[in-house]
Order: structure tokens, then sequence, then C-alpha cells
């Protein structure tokens, strides 16, 4: 079964810029995972500064290697201090049978 997921978050205010350099870079480098399926990025149209990004992976092994891989840990750290959360918030979601 797939794993899918939300990851929304906020960038502080000017900080818009750099938080799409930084997560146009890391999607990038996650689209090319071998287990993932998804990854695309928006922005609130009511709230440019809000940040949801759509996640799938084929399957649980996928999303845990993802969060293993070598990239995520700098990638959080460099968006910390860019966002009004402490990190990014995640929801699972499941599909409606």
């Amino acid at each position: 079964m797939n794993r899918t997921l939300l990851a929304e978050f906020t960038a502080r205010e000017g900080a818009e810029d750099e938080v799409t350099r930084l997560l146009l870079d890391y999607a990038r480098k996650v689209r090319e995972e071998d287990g993932n399926l998804a990854f695309d990025v928006y922005t609130k149209a009511s709230s440019p500064r809000a940040y949801w990004i759509f996640e799938v992976y084929r399957d649980e092994n996928a999303f845990q290697a993802h969060l293993k891989a070598p990239y995520g840990a700098p990638f959080n750290a460099a968006l910390a201090p860019l966002i009004e959360e402490d990190a990014s918030v995640l929801t699972l979601l499941d599909p409606v049978a």
C-alpha cells in the first residue's frame, strides 16, 4: 500500500524566495528516489507563504528510505530557521475505499 502524506509549513515573512529555492532543489532529489511516486509542492492561494507538499511513496519501506536519505537532514536544518513552525507538520493520509 502506498504511503501518502501532506507536509505543511509557513515561510517567515521575507523568506519565501529562499524557501522556494530550497524546496525545488529538494524536490528534484526526492523525485529521483526509487520509491517516490509524487512530490508536489504548492502554496496556498489565499496565503502564499503557506506551503503544502503532497508526497506519495510506493510503500512504507520506500517512505522509510526517504527519511534516511542523506540530503534530508541538511534540507530540514536549512529550512527550520526560515519557517514559523518548529518543523514541517506531517499528516499521514489513507485512501477512502
